[in-house]
């Protein structure tokens, strides 16, 4: 079998506030516990288990969603509708705007914790 990526942990200051955030933004679900995970799963059966952090403090990682021309309209309104910025570049200066990187769409959000979330209509080449 050839190497897929399976899950991966996000850290949260509050797994359920950050897991339902990350699933409505994306138009997912938040599935049933496991053990102290909250899982919220994409449609290529990757998992990404929230879990509360053991301190107050989190440390900002980078996810990345690959997602369907008409999904990304549908989730930057539902960004805009919740007063979340989006931008165009990862270091989120300039607001309010989509990048055209790799002739497809492009735009990052922060969740409640910091993540730099990033959705595209292409994969980087």
């Amino acid at each position: 079998m050839p190497v897929q990526l399976n899950h991966t942990i996000v850290v949260a200051t509050d797994k359920r506030r950050s897991a339902a955030f990350l699933a409505h933004v994306l138009g997912l679900t938040v599935g049933a516990p496991y053990g102290p995970f909250l899982p919220v799963g994409t449609a290529n059966g990757v998992t990404l288990d929230f879990w509360d952090a053991p301190e107050e403090r989190v440390t900002p990682q980078h996810y990345a969603f690959l997602v369907e021309e008409a999904e990304f309209d549908a989730i930057v309104d539902r960004l805009r509708s919740a007063g979340v910025s989006v931008y165009a570049d990862p270091h989120r200066r300039l607001a309010g705007r989509i990048n055209t990187w790799n002739g497809g769409r492009g735009a990052f959000f922060a969740d409640p914790d910091g993540h730099n979330m990033e959705i595209i209509t292409r994969p980087y080449t």
